[in-house]
């Protein structure tokens, strides 16, 4: 583990940013205060919405923690497949009885990046990590000039590279089996369900660049946090394991459904948003993600108003129940005394394999 890494993490666990609501102020304090690194999610907040959320996870702890950006999507999207969508849905808005948004909602592309990212410059954070693409050089030059330590998520070989010739310090490996969205740097349907497990591409990342690696997807135990860092990684990301703590701020509904066995398995899906994400599959999964189109985030806001009014109406099957393979292990710990369990299992474990 690099000096600087191993500076911010006395602990090699990492709460994953979980955008939705899951991660939060109260989360993200807990762990750090158990002397891993929390971690906020900047996604589909408002820079202010953001900012009031570091400014009241610095009045909980004063450990290092992080806050999360989505990078702006630039690719082509298809409006005549969006509206089709939309077509198909219109069932669901009746159901639930709510409306879909106008053209106007889902013409936002950037997710304020420009804004969240003037507001950690000015007001800099221990960490800030990156999904869905890579930062200029630029901007991690001047995140590091701040004296912020940067993260690129990356799901395969070439993104890792990208993000070590931007400058970053370093790594998300994503495996497959991670919970909520695949955080490949290009949407590709071409592609979709084709990623790399965890460990493999730990192994391949490590050969391929000289950077930290935090390995991320599917990681419940300590023992599955040994054999990351066995692999090559510095450090392990864990979201669906602290999705169940009390201080996560998860709807009850999706806490409960990880473990209902009601919901069996995950899969990956455009349902939600447009873009490949990983959850419990339920009834919107199964008749909607067959017609989604690659479209993010129009169909992240398009579904918006119907998740709402799901989780209102106490029905988990119009829900996006983002979950890693590994949910069935899921335990409702409080959150500091998971980090605790999962580095006594890791101890454990490295015991066992002198």
């Amino acid at each position: 583990m690099s000096t600087a890494l191993n500076g911010l993490l006395p602990r090699p666990i990492v709460q994953a940013p979980m955008a939705g609501g899951g991660s939060c102020p109260a989360l993200a304090a807990a762990v750090s205060e158990a002397g891993g690194l929390g971690f906020l999610a900047g996604g589909y907040k408002t820079a202010e919405g953001m900012y009031e959320e570091v400014k009241r996870l610095r009045g909980l702890t004063r450990q290092p923690f992080g806050v999360n950006l989505f990078m702006p999507q630039t690719g082509y999207v298809d409006p005549a497949a969006v509206e089709a969508y939309r077509g198909q849905l219109a069932g669901e808005a009746g159901w639930y009885g709510t409306s879909l948004p106008d053209d106007d909602v889902l013409g936002a592309t950037d997710d304020g990046y420009d804004a969240k990212l003037a507001i950690l410059l000015e007001d800099p954070v221990p960490v800030v990590s990156f999904t869905f693409g890579c930062p200029t050089a630029e901007a991690l030059d001047r995140l590091r000039a701040a004296g912020t330590y940067t993260v690129v998520t990356v799901t395969s070989v070439a993104e890792a590279r990208t993000a070590q010739a931007a400058g970053a310090d370093a790594v998300c490996v994503q495996g497959i089996e991670a919970g909520g969205h695949q955080g490949t740097h290009r949407d590709d349907p071409e592609a979709d369900g084709s990623g790399v497990g965890l460990l493999a591409l730990v192994a391949q990342v490590r050969e391929a660049v000289g950077l930290p690696i935090v390995a991320a997807g599917g990681l419940m135990r300590g023992s599955q946090i040994a054999a990351v860092l066995a692999a090559g990684a510095a450090a392990a990301q864990l979201g669906t394991a602290f999705l169940a703590c009390p201080e996560s701020g998860a709807h009850p509904l999706h806490k409960k459904a990880l473990t209902d066995p009601l919901f069996v398995r995950t899969e990956l899906t455009r349902a939600f948003s447009g873009r490949p994400a990983r959850g419990l599959v339920n009834r919107f999964m199964r008749e909607h993600g067959p017609y989604a189109p690659a479209a993010y985030p129009q169909v992240h806001h398009l579904t918006a108003g119907l998740r709402k009014a799901a989780a209102a109406a106490g029905d988990p099957q119009g829900m996006a129940l983002w979950a890693g393979q590994g949910h069935r292990l899921a335990r409702t710990l409080p959150a500091g005394q998971l980090v605790e369990v999962l580095m006594a299992e890791l101890a454990e474990t490295q015991m066992r394999s002198v």
